[in-house]
């Protein structure tokens, strides 16, 4: 078997297999990269030692059964028979899930998640998207400090347990998307700067030196990004993939890396004959992160967008406080805008930032699709001090509002692992770290961090402590009882509706008519033929809905639908939606 490696800066390279040392030599036809030849098999362990110096993992090692320190091993895909007959399923008309594998049960692996699979395909989602899998320190944690971005995290299942897991999700019709960190890597376990330039001081992220895109031997990191990003959908069968925070991806070259990676995944998905996408996190209201390359954009399929889930939230919570203060002045027309434009911050002045944000989108060339809309997600419930979620905070009949407002927006709709029976659990910030200093360090900072807002140190949940991942795992006896069920109900309801109703899958974003009373609390919206409402206030609201005739498709609490006036007389807090036949 052939062993390659690039160590650019390295005299002398040695290949260790199975408790074999052979020399590497210098591919001559490739700058930089080493090669040599051992006998190997699956499972086969081998790692590199650089000038005499210890032996490391493979930079794109495809699996650390013994940790991230310790060697790689072999991996041949080809011994795994998958199942499914599977074609793939688009972005347009999806209803995504976050799921955390290591909470979504408390068995916290793979082939526990996939046995719960047939819940999310009887509430109508299409696609699954993971929580970052690479291997990370410790058995338990978030996933963003992983350090190969080949590999599968062993406690998870390793590569076997993830192809179970897609090989399930196919076989109900679920798609899978997975969270991919190209931003920066754990510092424990991250032996890539021995081999080769692949971060560089010339620019700097808020965990330190930045992956190198831009500067000497950046075409060899780029290459090693590219190159897992498709190793995840070809080896793996993985759908898409959802980039995470790539305003920390810092590129000067006219060929920006978010580009090349959207031509690769292009290229892969005309190959393989499934469609593929990328859903990036971006901090950026930037136009161009979604606009397709033969338009002069990135060519990135799809973004979160966090302007709708901060207009929402508070609208329904109230909260104030950090980023949510621009959206909390008028909510509703902050919601209204983001319902009807997509960004909050299209050029607007932004207090958070201390200055103008964003640019607007095109709505006539940007479709409706490329923005995820959400109420929660891991980062809004996890990175709260107590991890406390939306159920924590609103009522039933709120939570209820914040499923219609997200199921029926012209964006493509994300849920959170149980919102969609209102968790009783928190979410919490929670990590594994083997070294002792880092530990303190993480444990210290996160209470400083919430100490600023005003919360004491006691309060602020200890990341290390086991007991804090076991309160955030689900617990699935919750939605055979009310209030869950109810809620549960209302989640598969509204999804089906999504399914049902075509104009509630319309690509076009100006087509969304919004009118709302801040004052009293009601926002309506239509999108062709379909007309949602939702009232916050506690009290009733007559919402002149100019919808005579209109059949009632779903309400919360008992609605009757408008009258020969066009008026709707809406229970406090509560939503409906309705057709206009």
């Amino acid at each position: 078997m052939q062993f390659e490696v690039w160590a650019p800066q390295a005299g002398r390279v040695t290949l260790q297999c199975d408790g074999v040392t052979r020399a590497m030599e210098r591919d001559p036809e490739r700058e930089g990269w080493w090669r040599g030849e051992a006998e190997a098999h699956d499972g086969s362990r081998y790692g590199f030692a650089l000038d005499g110096g210890p032996v490391r993992p493979d930079p794109r090692s495809r699996r650390q059964p013994d940790g991230l320190d310790g060697p790689s091993a072999v991996v041949d895909h080809a011994r795994f028979a998958w199942r499914a007959q599977w074609g793939g399923r688009p972005l347009p008309g999806a209803v995504l899930y976050e799921l955390h594998v290591g909470t979504y049960t408390r068995e916290g692996t793979f082939d526990a998640a996939a046995e719960r699979l047939g819940h999310l395909a009887e509430l109508g989602v299409t696609h699954v998207e993971l929580m970052p899998v690479c291997p990370f320190p410790g058995r338990h944690g978030w996933g963003y400090e992983g350090v190969s971005l080949w590999a599968v995290h062993e406690p998870y299942g390793g590569p076997e347990g993830l192809k179970r897991f897609v090989d399930r999700a196919h076989a109900l019709g679920l798609g899978v998307v997975l969270d991919v960190v190209h931003n920066h890597l754990g510092p424990s376990g991250n032996h890539l700067p021995e081999f080769g330039p692949y971060f560089t001081d010339t620019h700097h992220t808020p965990w330190g030196a930045a992956v190198n895109l831009d500067a000497p031997g950046s075409d060899e990191v780029r290459s090693y990004l590219v190159q897992s990003a498709l190793a995840w959908l070809r080896d793996y069968r993985i759908d898409g993939l959802r980039l995470d925070a790539v305003h920390a991806l810092v590129d000067t070259r006219a060929h920006h890396f978010l580009e090349e990676l959207s031509e690769a995944v292009d290229t892969l998905a005309a190959d393989t004959g499934r469609p593929l996408f990328l859903i990036a996190e971006s901090d950026l209201n930037d136009p161009r992160v979604v606009t397709p390359r033969e338009e002069g954009g990135f060519g990135v399929h799809a973004q979160w967008n966090d302007d709708f889930h901060h207009a929402l939230h508070t609208a329904l919570t109230g909260e104030s406080q950090g980023y949510y203060a621009d959206f909390a002045r008028a909510p509703l027309a902050a919601l209204a805008k983001t319902l009807t434009g997509g960004f909050f911050h299209d050029g607007t002045y932004s207090s958070f930032r201390g200055r103008h944000h964003g640019r607007p989108l095109d709505r006539d060339r940007v479709a409706g699709h490329r923005l995820l809309g959400y109420s929660q997600t891991h980062d809004q419930v996890g990175n709260r001090a107590r991890g406390d979620r939306l159920a924590a905070l609103v009522s039933p009949g709120l939570l209820a509002c914040a499923a219609a407002l997200t199921l029926t927006a012209p964006f493509t709709p994300m849920l959170f692992m149980g919102e969609e029976w209102a968790a009783g659990t928190p979410w919490q910030f929670f990590t594994d770290h083997t070294d002792p200093e880092l530990a303190v360090a993480v444990r210290d900072g996160r209470r400083r961090e919430f100490a600023a807002h005003g919360w004491a140190e006691e309060d602020v949940p200890d990341p290390q402590d086991p007991a804090t991942r076991d309160r955030s795992c689900l617990d699935w006896s919750e939605p055979e009882r009310d209030p869950h069920a109810r809620v549960l109900a209302w989640y598969r309801l509204l999804v089906a509706l999504r399914h049902e109703q075509p104009d509630l899958t319309d690509p076009d974003l100006g087509d969304t008519k919004v009118a709302y009373d801040e004052e009293r609390r009601w926002l309506a919206f239509r999108r062709g033929d379909v007309r949602v409402a939702v009232n916050l206030a506690g009290e009733p609201a007559a919402v002149p809905l100019g919808a005579p005739g209109a059949r009632v498709l779903a309400a919360w609490e008992p609605v009757r639908a408008p009258g020969p006036d066009g008026v709707l007389h809406l229970p406090g807090e509560s939503a409906v939606v309705l057709l206009q036949e």
